[in-house]
């Protein structure tokens, strides 16, 4: 065997692969499809489609000076054409609906029976045949492989013995040639053939201990020689079937063989080398050889729906890892020339490909014969995203945009803020208009308002109709919020904080872009537990020099506790700030009182002197030695810092007195307050007051009142006489008794 392998190998550049196929069944067509018939009626006529080949079209067979496709008409029936290289016109082919890979300018069809037809395609020719197997051998004989102008065929003989006959015409004359001599030979199929070579493999059955069992075989003969194929140069094999395809070149020899349930692509070519596919490539075939290179995959359908990929992988190195040759194949007929000719799809065209043998070392070369017009490749030709994005504004939507190379095609969006890995993914909706995908963010994220940082954007484009692939583009853009002193996540709105009777302390983000003049919640999260220790919880804006608001404790022996917010929603360890704190009934914290630009705390002891605690911007040492602002403070239940809401030179507070009427005070920017100014009354109808910084996005801070008949949103109006303007809000709606605590 070596000494015929290296005769082979000097034929020199090798030549086509064929895969044959059995009567009624076209050559690797998708299913459905039909292969290439032979006798040719009518005129010459223009291509049938403008672009040079119909969407669904199946390439049959090729030879020097055309091709043959099939393809199905408006009622569903076969039709075949030949098509020419030199000018594109299109030939009828009306004799047959099935057609076989030939090798050559012959064309070779059947009826679905016993009848097949052969045709010289060549301009000029008028050589045809026909045969009916039936009569020529016969009845049950079929054709088992075709090489050019030879048939092959199987023919019974006694039980379920066969020979195998090649069938030509001459001059005229017909020429049958029995290619066996044992009378034991069970089955046939022709799977490979060159210029010469046709690459045969055979089963028959041999005695084996106390019975018989079957042997699987290859051989090869040359057309035309009357060599039999079951004589010294039979090689045993493994087993194969009916389904079985090869490829045949001057340096190697591939089968499919079925062991275990696997199957196995065999290459014989100075040694057996055997690739065993896996489940998802059962239905692999053998597409070809070219070169050094195995070409192989599970043909799809021609409109690509779902793609199956023609992948090669290198002989000689048998480790080295299988790749996409073509996006997506669903045909493929063999030139006399060595080359393929497959139907099939790049990422950039879709339509009839010529592979052939590269460079030494270099992959297979691939190029577009035929263009269906469709285009495959799915790019990003665009892309319009600002990458500075301002969610102050009430209302704000970010517009995005994506320009694709077409528009058949679903894009998905995938927007990941940097620190926390939090994602938003949309289907973005058909195109706008031709190929344009936009996307209107409305600056939520897991259902809050989007944090302050960094973002990044990704967009995948796939193919509607699956064919090509897919597409993606990247970016990044920054969010910004004005800080808010009652934000624990960074994301610019309202936090409010409040503790139940178990002690659990929950956030709830607000949104500050008010719907319908009503203040909406955006979800609600839980802090920890074990804040029943605790007797005095305030939030105090930012203590500690971030951008994140912070929050003092006092337990009950009267040690002051910092919580320093993390800008996550989520707090440091606590550190210790200070004791003897329990001389203090009112504590609140958030105003600047001083015009340094830092929140400053204050706190009324039990004889109602006010005292003044700075904030000195350091997170061990926030506060520096108490001032006393004045006296009288015990007449009022309730004191809450609110910020500057009245237009002044620096932060405000509202307190309530007994008979729950509510004063303003504001801050005159050197640690001390003007005359106070009645509010109004009836505000002993609530249980807290905080000073939640700018809940409505004004850039005023405004107060959340909260009580067991309802919570409602204050809104800061800028006026030192009518300071608020009262608003609905969905907050804590149904649990106005649920709560001890607000911060």
């Amino acid at each position: 065997m070596a000494s015929a392998r290296t005769t082979r190998r000097r034929l020199g550049a090798a030549v086509a692969t064929v895969l044959a196929v059995t009567l009624g069944a076209g050559v690797l067509a998708s299913p459905g499809a039909v292969a290439a018939p032979a006798a040719v009626t009518g005129a010459a006529t223009a291509a049938t489609d403008e672009v040079g080949l119909p969407l669904d079209a199946e390439v049959v067979s090729t030879g020097d000076t055309g091709y043959l496709t099939s393809r199905k008409d408006a009622s569903g029936g076969t039709v075949l054409e030949w098509r020419t290289y030199a000018d594109g016109s299109v030939l009828p082919v009306d004799a047959g609906t099935v057609g076989y890979d030939s090798n050559s300018d012959v064309v070779v069809t059947g009826d679905g029976g016993s009848t097949v037809f052969l045709r010289d395609m060549r301009a000029g020719a008028a050589w045809s045949a026909s045969f009916d197997l039936a009569a020529e051998f016969k009845p049950g004989a079929k054709l088992v492989g075709v090489a050019g102008a030879h048939l092959f065929v199987s023919v019974p003989t006694t039980g379920d013995y066969r020979e195998l006959w090649e069938l030509t015409r001459v001059d005229g004359a017909t020429e049958k040639t029995k290619l066996t001599s044992g009378s034991y030979q069970m089955d046939y199929k022709v799977v490979a053939f060159t210029g010469t070579d046709v690459l045969v493999l055979g089963t028959n059955r041999v005695f084996s201990g106390a019975g018989y069992r079957t042997h699987y075989w290859k051989a090869r003969t040359r057309v035309g020689s009357g060599a039999p194929v079951d004589g010294t140069g039979v090689e045993s094999i493994g087993p194969w079937r009916q389904t079985s395809t090869g490829a045949h070149t001057a340096d190697y020899e591939a089968w499919t063989e079925y062991v275990g349930g696997v199957t196995r692509f065999a290459v014989d070519g100075e040694g057996y080398r055997n690739f065993d596919m896996d489940a998802s490539l059962s239905g692999a075939v053998i597409a070809g050889i070219a070169g050094d290179t195995l070409l192989y995959g599970v043909p799809g359908q021609t409109d690509g729906a779902t793609p199956s990929p023609l992948y090669a992988r290198s002989i000689p190195h048998t480790t080295a890892a299988p790749y996409k040759l073509l996006e997506h194949f669903s045909s493929v007929a063999h030139a006399p020339d060595g080359s393929l000719l497959v139907r099939g799809a790049t990422a950039e065209a879709d339509g009839l490909f010529r592979i052939r043998n590269g460079a030494v070392g270099a992959r297979p070369s691939v190029t577009l014969v035929a263009d269906t017009g469709r285009v495959t490749a799915v790019r990003v030709t665009e892309s319009k995203v600002p990458t500075a994005v301002d969610l102050e504004k009430p209302g704000t939507a970010v517009p995005m945009e994506w320009t694709l190379s077409r528009p058949n095609a679903t894009v998905d969006l995938v927007l990941t803020h940097t620190a926390t890995g939090t994602k938003l993914t949309r289907n973005l909706p058909q195109p706008v208009s031709d190929s344009r995908f936009a996307f209107a963010w409305d600056g939520v994220l897991d259902g809050a308002s989007a944090p302050n940082g960094a973002y990044t954007w990704q967009i995948t484009a796939t193919p509607a109709d699956g064919v090509g692939a897919s597409a993606t583009a990247s970016g990044g853009f920054s969010v910004s919020r004005r800080a808010n002193p009652h934000d624990f996540n960074d994301n610019g709105s309202t936090d409010v904080l409040a503790r139940d009777a178990s002690g659990v302390l929950w956030r709830d983000d607000l949104f500050d872009w008010p719907s319908g003049d009503q203040v909406t919640t955006a979800k609600r999260t839980r802090v920890g537990t074990g804040w029943q220790v605790y007797n005095r919880i305030e939030a105090t804006g930012d203590l500690a020099g971030t951008p994140t608001g912070d929050l003092v404790a006092r337990d009950a022996s009267g040690v002051l506790w910092l919580y320093l917010g993390r800008g996550d929603g989520a707090f440091t360890a606590r550190a210790k700030v200070g004791t003897g704190w329990q001389i203090y009934d009112r504590i609140t914290g958030g105003s600047d009182l001083t015009g340094d630009g830092r929140p400053d705390l204050v706190a009324t002891d039990t004889s109602g002197v006010l005292w003044l605690y700075r904030a000195t911007g350091s997170a061990t040492a926030p506060f520096a030695t108490r001032v006393k602002l004045g006296t009288g403070w015990q007449v009022y239940h309730q004191i809450t810092a609110v910020g500057d809401i009245a237009g002044g030179t620096a932060g405000d507070l509202v307190a309530t007195d007994a008979s729950g009427v509510l004063w303003l005070y504001q801050g005159n920017g050197t640690g001390n307050f003007t005359a106070r100014v009645r509010v109004g009354s009836g505000w002993n109808a609530f249980s807290q007051l905080v000073g939640a910084g700018d809940v409505t996005g004004d850039g005023r801070p405004d107060l959340i009142a909260y009580g067991a008949n309802g919570t409602y949103v204050y809104r800061s109006t800028g006026s030192a006489t009518a300071p608020f303007g009262r608003q609905t809000t969905t907050l804590y709606a149904g649990e106005g008794t649920r709560f001890n605590t607000l911060a």
